[in-house]
Order: C-alpha cells, then structure tokens, then sequence
C-alpha cells in the first residue's frame, strides 16, 4: 500500500498501485479499481484502493506525415508529443492548460481547451483507441463497438483501461501564437468581445472574481492564431519550482484582491498584439514546477461549470456575485466559450460558457459551492468530473442526463464490476 493523493492534494488515500509493463501483462492481472496516469486531475476520479498506472505503457506505434495520424499508446503525454511532432510541424489538435496529462486521461476526461468553439474536444480527434477489460482487449471506434467508444470518451476510466489510440494532429508552420490581448471593464463586455472575436481559434478569458458593482467580471481576454512564420521549437523546462508548501494564510481574500488589481492594471494599453511562443499561451502554469503547492497542505479544488449560451450572462453575474460576498476569491478563474457537445455519454462540454475557479481547501468552502451548485443546476449547467472532489449524487445525475446510457454499457461489458473510483462511488456509478 502507499499514500497517493490528486493534483488538488485533496484526499489523501492509501491504495495499492500496479504499472504493467505491456497491455499483455495487465491481461494477466487482477483489476478491481481505476487507471492513472499523471496524476494532474483534481479531485478523486483517479482514487481507488487498486490503481493501475500507465506509465509504463508510454510508446509511441506509428506516425503518418501525410494525415497526421498518430497511433500511441495511453500512458504517453502530451509533453512527449509535443517534443516530438512540434519540430516536424504537427501540433495537438486539443490541449488542456497543462502538458503534463497522458494521452489516456486525455481521452477518460475527453478533456477540451481555448479551441472547443471551433474545434471540439480531444475525444472528436480520435479515430479508434483500444481498451482492456478484465481479460479482454477490445477496440472500439465510431463504427466498431461505438456504444463503448461514446462511453469511454470522457466516461472517466469507469468503462476499462485505455491501453492507445489513434488520433489526428493538426499541421503548423511554426511554434509561435499571433497574440491578442484585450481588456474588458466588466463581464458584458467581455461576453461582448468573446462574441465579437468568435472567429479566432483560441480564445480565453482570465477574470477577477472579487471584483463588484460596475466591475463585476472585469476580464483579460487572451486570443490567439498559430503564425504563419517562425521556427519550430520546442519548449524549455520549467525554471522555477515551489520547493514547498506554502502557508495556507497567506492565501486569503486580501491577497487574492492585491494579485487580481495587479494583474488586470499589469497591462495599460486596452489592447495589445504580439507573437508568443505556444508554451506560455497554453501553459503559463506549467513553468512553475509543483504548483499546487501555493494553496498549502490542505490543498485546493478547483470548481468547473458550465452553463447554456442563453443563461450565459445573467448566470455568470450571479455565480460572480455570490463569489465576491462569500470573500473565498480565487486568482485562477478562466472563462472559456463552448461550442456544441458531442455524442460522448458523460462528456462536460455543452454549447454555452464554462468558469474554472480554483479555491484553497478550508472549512467555509464547501458551503459555498453548494450554494454554487443551486445556481448552476437553475440555469441547467453541470460541473466537470476531473475537477471535482465533492459533487453529490443528484448533481451529477441531473447535470448528466445520460448517466443511465452510461451505466447500461458499463454492465453490457461487465466493467460495472471492476473499474471504480472514490468519485464514481459518490456519484452513484
């Protein structure tokens, strides 16, 4: 047995972990829990007393130059991908705000970024993948046992253990993002701008969440197109590290309000356009090694919503404004803009505008996002299962409609009985 926790640090559990060295090895071996793979999801969905990690299971198959088809298998990361193709000109066609996830929690979290208004989720670049379970090693495509393709795509590892898979990348003719950085006074104008710049590829929007009255929401948009012209390089390792945790005082309202004044007044021009290397566009938390440190050993959660288009500023005003009376502000609140969902049973994306606020770990925070939940659930939202660590049984069940669907080919396979998590068990899978 050994002590594991989340990204978050929050539980933290003793669990018997097994690294199979090939998919035939895991063939042979009992399962009875959930797969990992680097651990970066927040909350318990990667939590069990069994664990069967992917790290061993990190190759790379075969690599088409003319369709950007890449065949990997699950336990490769992002990071190796981008090391390896960024210099020969291809890129992912999805990435989430770190590197450092495998290509399998990729797919079971079906994970989405700054390009799900016009190029989907990861999940909708994948052509096959393959997945063992129990003693059966089955692939599964939209044409090929796709009930099981739709459910494991963001079915969060519930329906067996993604062993590769086959997906698409997308052709660049250099590592820099054409940059555009615009200030927004307050959350209608930056609904306003998302809208006026929907064209863009990437699009996000940081904003401070302690912010009130006419300042409420007042944003940083940040929008971005792959150049045209620059070299392929590839990232640098991280410079800095948090050797440490820090204390959880020093965490509070008052320096959260300090850092949210900085950061929206740091830039004095409303817009700006300049050329950045794809790293600190997509992953500016990632040159920070160990990160999570900063919110102390209690750790942190971070709490993802989305909501319907339609509900989308009134929605967004009044999860704002409960935020600021509550005074628990978080530095980190992305604002991103959704396209429509896909057919994935238990998928987070919906077309509409997804919040992610991280929050240190404390005895008033849970009250606060039940009180959260109340208004996401009134506007007809759901919250993102790889971020969560609290949600309960009825929110989920009412934010994911196809839970029934989900469980019915969980049992059609018999991975009902065998893959399970902390979360699954909360939530009533």
């Amino acid at each position: 047995m050994k002590k594991i926790t989340s990204w978050g640090k929050y539980p933290l559990i003793d669990a018997s972990i097994i690294s199979p060295a090939t998919s035939q090895h895991l063939l042979t071996l009992q399962q009875n829990g959930i797969g990992r793979g680097l651990g970066r999801s927040y909350g318990d969905s990667a939590l069990s007393e069994q664990i069967i990690q992917s790290e061993k299971l990190n190759r790379f198959i075969s690599f088409d130059d003319k369709s950007g088809l890449l065949h990997c298998e699950a336990g490769v990361s992002l990071e190796e991908i981008l090391k390896t193709f960024v210099p020969r000109g291809w890129f992912l066609p999805v990435t989430p705000g770190t590197k450092f996830v495998t290509v399998g929690g990729a797919i079971a979290s079906d994970v989405h970024g700054k390009n799900h208004h016009v190029e989907g989720s990861f999940s909708d670049h994948v052509t096959s993948l393959t997945l063992i379970i129990d003693d059966r090693e089955i692939s599964c495509s939209r044409d090929e046992n796709s009930d099981l393709f739709y459910a494991t795509c963001g079915g969060m590892g519930l329906t067996g253990f993604i062993t590769g898979a086959i997906f698409k990348l997308k052709p660049i003719k250099s590592a820099y993002i054409n940059q555009k950085v615009v200030k927004a006074k307050n959350l209608d104008t930056a609904l306003n701008l998302f809208e006026q710049y929907k064209d863009f590829t990437y699009s996000v929007g940081w904003i401070d969440c302690l912010s009130t009255g006419p300042n409420l929401g007042r944003s940083i948009l940040m929008l971005g197109e792959h150049a045209e012209n620059g070299t392929l390089t590839t990232h640098k390792e991280p410079l800095l590290n948090m050797p440490c945790n820090m204390p959880s005082f020093l965490l509070n309202r008052y320096t959260i309000q300090a850092f949210n004044v900085a950061y929206y007044n740091k830039q004095l021009k409303d817009e700006i356009n300049n050329i950045v290397h794809y790293d600190p566009f997509f992953y500016p938390l990632d040159g920070i090694n160990n990160w999570n440190r900063m919110y102390g050993s209690n750790g942190f959660t971070q709490y993802q919503f989305v909501i319907p288009q339609k509900a989308g500023k009134e929605g967004l005003a009044e999860i704002l404004e409960a935020i600021a009376e509550s005074k628990q502000g978080s530095f980190l609140a992305v604002l991103k803009v959704f396209g429509e969902g896909n057919q994935n049973l238990l998928s987070f994306p919906m077309e509409g505008y997804t919040l992610a606020l991280d929050f240190k770990i404390n005895d008033k925070l849970f009250s606060l996002l039940d009180r959260l939940d109340i208004i996401v659930r009134k506007y007809d939202g759901r919250l993102y299962l790889s971020k969560d660590v609290r949600m309960s049984e009825n929110m989920f069940k009412s934010g994911y409609t196809r839970w029934v669907e989900f469980q019915a080919v969980r049992k059609e396979y018999g991975a009902d009985e065998l893959y399970h998590s902390l979360q699954s068990k909360r939530i009533g899978l």
